[in-house]
């Protein structure tokens, strides 16, 4: 469904991603691990076009999109959740749920509305709060619920886990898990590498813009490099 082919992307001189590759299947929980500075967030901006590659391809379906904005890249249903949530904190609820169906012209909004508060019913306690006076647990459920009211096909997310205490995030992963149950493929990059191995299907290790492992969850959580680098073994 996703295929990136020997992207690199350079900031200022600097080569952030130097030639990586790598494939989300239909139905697909795909994870990229990596330390602080690898790349993993410059991939996914990437990928759903806020940042333009010095070369390389990103299609969606065998179509390359790699010079379509990233209205467009939304349009085909490649959605990001972007690291840090970003809501609009002196909007309500409500009105950052609605702002993710900006593009939608059919008439399935409300019943997909509905189906995100019945996923969150925090956000439909507080649906007429600031999204700014939410915790932080509430404002990453608000940006997924955000990105699931466009429709996505291929979902992106960026660090969900971040800033969360323990018991949060075992509950966002286990929605990640549901939301992928339902028939929309992720790619999820996460530093927590024990939750994210545990959730997804295939995984890759970015290390200073190259993928130096590729396999699946299980492999790689059985890997020496892995255990060491990411899971404390």
């Amino acid at each position: 469904m996703l295929e990136i082919k020997d992207l690199e992307v350079s900031f200022g001189g600097i080569t952030a991603l130097k030639g990586i590759s790598l494939t989300v299947n239909d139905g697909e929980i795909v994870t990229l691990i990596g330390a602080n500075g690898a790349g993993k967030t410059t991939t996914l901006r990437t990928v759903s076009g806020l940042v333009k590659p010095r070369a390389g391809q990103v299609l969606v379906d065998g179509k390359d999109v790699t010079r379509l904005s990233a209205q467009a890249r939304v349009k085909r249903g490649l959605v990001q959740v972007p690291e840090g949530r970003r809501v609009f904190p002196q909007m309500s609820v409500l009105e950052n749920l609605e702002l993710g169906a900006y593009l939608r012209r059919d008439k399935g909004v409300a019943g997909d509305l509905d189906q995100v508060f019945t996923r969150f019913p925090r956000l439909a306690d507080r649906r007429k709060q600031h999204a700014g006076t939410l915790s932080g647990g509430e404002q990453q459920m608000l940006a997924i619920g955000r990105a699931l009211m466009s429709r996505p096909r291929i979902l992106l997310l960026d660090e969900p886990s971040m800033g969360l205490a323990p018991l949060l995030v075992q509950e966002i992963f286990s929605i990640v898990s549901e939301i992928n149950a339902g028939g929309t493929t992720v790619l999820l990059v996460e530093q927590n590498a024990n939750m994210a191995l545990q959730v997804a299907d295939r995984g890759y290790v970015l290390e200073t813009g190259r993928i130096v492992l590729a396999g699946t969850a299980a492999e790689l959580t059985s890997t020496d490099e892995v255990k060491r680098a990411y899971l404390g073994g």
